[in-house]
């Protein structure tokens, strides 16, 4: 299996991070988003959707989207169990993993790739190319704050994101929040609970993956 990814592009270190916490080692090959590496002919005869991460098995099949690798990987790797172990685990890492992808990670990037410069012209990923919409800029700032007061909340309660042990689900927060570093937005005094799980997640050797 190959692994197409690059190092800043959040949901490819999605990926990272679970390959990490696995202990998976995977052939990694790096499309450099810097220079638009992957508009080119090379990569898009392996990805036409012009997108990162992208895992080829060896099959000659293509996977595309992080929590579709994520749960292929899974299946072949169950140990540790990041999509939970029963019913009820499994249904409540998933409802807080889709909190965490369309609270967190989803306002991020539109705060992030409607404001700044590298983004011109790209709003969105993909092969089509978009205007940047400055009023989604704003509005994803702002629930990026409310992101975190529900993270604060959530915290004083848990331990981590779906209850006692690390899931997919602080997989996808750690990253929304490093994300928001981006437009200057980070974890900050006013959210003990929220810094406190930031401090301990971000300690785990699978957050520099």
């Amino acid at each position: 299996m190959k692994l197409y990814d690059f190092y800043r592009a959040p949901n490819a270190r999605r990926v990272r991070i679970f390959l990490a916490e696995k202990n998976i080692d995977l052939e990694r090959i790096s499309v450099d988003l810097n220079s638009r590496e992957q508009m080119g002919e090379k990569f898009k005869a392996i990805n036409p959707r012009l997108q990162v991460p992208a895992l080829l098995l060896d099959d000659g099949t293509l996977l595309t989207e992080s929590v579709a690798i994520c749960r292929y990987l899974d299946e072949l790797y169950p140990e540790p169990p990041l999509f939970g172990v029963n019913a009820l685990e499994k249904a409540e890492i998933e409802m807080w993993h889709r909190r965490m992808e369309l609270e967190g990670l989803q306002p991020t990037a539109d705060a992030v790739r409607n404001s700044v410069d590298f983004f011109k012209n790209r709003a969105l990923s993909g092969p089509k190319d978009f205007e940047q919409i400055p009023a989604l800029a704003e509005r994803g700032l702002i629930r990026i704050e409310l992101f975190h007061q529900m993270l604060e909340m959530r915290f004083a309660e848990s331990q981590f994101v779906a209850g006692a042990s690390f899931s997919i689900a602080d997989i996808a927060a750690v990253t929304a929040i490093d994300f928001g570093k981006v437009v200057k937005k980070r974890v900050e005094d006013a959210t003990p609970n929220l810094k406190r799980w930031y401090i301990e997640v971000s300690a785990r050797p699978s957050s520099v993956a």
